[in-house]
């Protein structure tokens, strides 16, 4: 591995695709400063920490993550992994504009806030994109077999909705034979009783009487 990353560890599949300090035209703004200070002794410690922090500041976006080091007599190394990467965004001041330097600024998920900022980098338009592409390459066929997952499940849930629907319908209409059924089988009950009409043929105990007076003896 090249010096420059003595400080980077990476897996045995990763490789580097970016690195980069911060742009040397981010320094202006502190030697417009600490320059006339120099001359009362305030400048000096003003320029040499900015000088000292511009050469130890390293960013290197990878294939797996991005890193961020810092420090000038200690060192600290951050890593985020794209898959955890929520949103990213970048900003220029007016100088950052003037000369092509800006900041990128990386969120993650359950994160508060800005978790890692590329600052003062060259190009970072093209920084920004270049990590959402590896964002999405990273993230693309899970979000897909996500998606697939999401839309069978609402199937299942409609065909169940519908077969649940059509064996309530079919139970209802059972219940309405059965009725038709009960009724039709006391309707005909009824027609199979006698007739107790009144006016109907019965037979009169006067249809048996007979003339007294033609018995003989």
């Amino acid at each position: 591995m090249d010096t420059e990353f003595d400080w980077l560890t990476l897996d045995d599949d990763e490789t580097v695709l970016w690195a980069d300090t911060p742009h040397p035209y981010s320094l202006v703004p502190s030697f417009i400063v600490g320059v006339p200070l120099s001359f009362v002794l305030v400048g000096i410690p003003l320029l040499v920490g900015s000088y000292l922090s511009h050469k130890n500041t390293n960013y290197v976006v990878t294939s797996d993550a991005l890193y961020r080091k810092t420090g000038v007599l200690s060192r600290s190394v951050q890593r985020i992994e794209f898959d955890k990467v929520q949103d990213t965004s970048y900003s220029q001041t007016f100088l950052g504009g003037q000369f092509g330097y800006g900041s990128v600024n990386i969120s993650t998920a359950g994160g508060s806030g800005i978790e890692m900022s590329f600052q003062n980098v060259a190009d970072p338009q093209s920084l920004q994109t270049l990590v959402n592409e590896r964002i999405k390459r990273r993230a693309g066929p899970e979000t897909d077999a996500e998606g697939k997952a999401a839309v069978l499940d609402d199937i299942l849930t409609e065909l169940r909705a519908i077969r649940r629907a059509v064996e309530g319908d079919d139970e209802t209409t059972g219940s309405d034979d059965a009725t038709d059924d009960v009724t039709d089988d006391a309707t005909d009950r009824a027609g199979d009783e006698p007739d107790t009409d009144p006016d109907s043929d019965a037979i009169e105990p006067s249809d048996f009487e007979f003339d007294a007076t033609t018995d003989e003896r």
